[in-house]
């Protein structure tokens, strides 16, 4: 891959929201069009349509039962039709306005990714149909979400990754820019549903919008992991309010960057496994947590206690739908002995984030004495260089991120 920026080309993404119905699909066909006859060269990439993604996942559920997991394989190939649907679609709706346009799959489109089923890797994109298609003219609409494992099969990426797809391609096309198209307007200083005031950012850097990604906000993570390794300008803006959006980008800092804190991360998708009686020894974390990477679950905030009579408490967080899994796996490891594992739910994650908070101080104690103002305890807490994060109880989300709304004064635009 490489991002030098070939002249007039650009990568768009639409969600499936946007592309829930008919109407809508052949309202953006209008805006593909209009785009395309204005010069630019354009691939799209679609999500599947609405909820069909969820009900792809329980129809299969219907057929296998409630006591036996579908297979993986058959899962990726399950899915992936998701996107087909509404990529063909597009492709119908553009035609019928007198523009040529073509449909692809991930395979037919060239991306290759390992042999990972539910949450492959892009391993390479190989760019020839694509530039022929565009050579010849038409608007190249491309599946997301998908593409062809190394042992041939089809495989998946992961919910959400249409964003990947789309940046991937911006970066092996040496695109001038992705554009990725939602229900929502731009980036915001936080989720303008809890926070009244939350303020949309013009622009942000790529490692600003990383730490809010991986925390809950809008964009997909690997994306901006990838857009930031290839340079990729990404704009976030809405499918059908013609208002400005917000770039990503990792060009000179303007605006924000003047700002030590950017934006509050929100995420409620958190649970806690807490690991009691853990026999005090080197390797203990290690071997709690390796049978949870070989199941592909993350983990996010870790905290071990000082030793207690040879034994402590090992506790870490998981995404909510993970959370059983991950309880079942250190059941199930026998290389460390403890007393009992169980599982805390009705978490979230509230973290503020950016660049300025690695050289100066006084961050953490604002953060905190602004929780304790609004009667919101701390679970948990993790740093990096340009965030803190604290694990509350999920219905003191909105207190929570109004107080460091305000703490920070990010309703300002000075």
């Amino acid at each position: 891959m490489s991002a030098t920026g070939t002249s007039g080309v650009v990568v768009q993404k639409y969600g499936g929201s946007s592309v829930s119905t008919a109407e809508k699909i052949r309202a953006i066909a209008r805006k593909i069009v209009d785009r395309s006859q204005s010069g630019d060269r354009l691939i799209v990439t679609v999500s599947a349509m609405g909820d069909s993604t969820d009900d792809l996942i329980a129809l299969a559920n219907a057929v296998t039962g409630p006591d036996i997991s579908p297979s993986l394989r058959e899962m990726d190939t399950l899915l992936s039709t998701g996107e087909l649907v509404s990529s063909t679609l597009m492709a119908m709706a553009i035609h019928s306005l007198d523009q040529d346009a073509v449909s692809l799959s991930g395979q037919q489109a060239g991306i290759h990714t390992n042999a990972i089923h539910g949450s492959a890797r892009i391993a390479s994109i190989d760019t020839g149909r694509i530039m022929r298609e565009l050579d010849a003219g038409r608007v190249v609409i491309v599946a997301g979400f998908q593409g062809l494992g190394e042992t041939g099969d089809v495989t998946t990426l992961g919910r959400g990754a249409s964003d990947t797809t789309a940046v991937a391609l911006a970066a092996a096309l040496s695109a001038e820019r992705c554009e990725i198209y939602t229900d929502v307007d731009g980036i915001y200083t936080t989720d303008p549903r809890i926070v009244p005031g939350a303020r949309k950012l013009l622009e942000i850097g790529y490692e600003e919008m990383l730490e809010m990604a991986s925390l809950g906000a809008k964009m997909n993570p690997r994306s901006i992991e990838l857009a930031a390794v290839y340079g990729v300008p990404v704009l976030v803006a809405s499918t059908f309010d013609d208002v400005a959006g917000t770039l990503i980008h990792g060009g000179e800092p303007t605006m924000e960057l003047r700002r030590a804190v950017t934006g509050i991360a929100i995420d409620k998708n958190v649970a806690k496994i807490a690991v009691r009686g853990v026999e005090d020894r080197p390797g203990v974390a290690g071997g709690i947590l390796q049978p949870l990477a070989d199941a592909g679950i993350s983990v996010d905030v870790i905290v071990q206690n000082t030793s207690d009579d040879g034994t402590t408490d090992f506790t870490f967080t998981v995404g909510e739908a993970d959370s059983q899994r991950a309880l079942e796996a250190v059941k199930r490891q026998q290389s460390v002995r403890f007393r009992e594992a169980v599982e805390g739910s009705d978490l979230a994650k509230v973290s503020i984030v950016g660049t300025g908070m690695q050289n100066g101080p006084g961050y953490a104690s604002t953060m905190f004495t602004a929780l304790a103002g609004a009667g919101v305890n701390i679970d948990m807490i993790t740093t990096s260089e340009i965030r803190i994060t604290c694990i509350v109880h999920r219905d003191d989300v909105p207190s929570a991120a109004n107080a460091l709304h305000d703490a920070f004064e990010l309703d300002r635009t000075d």
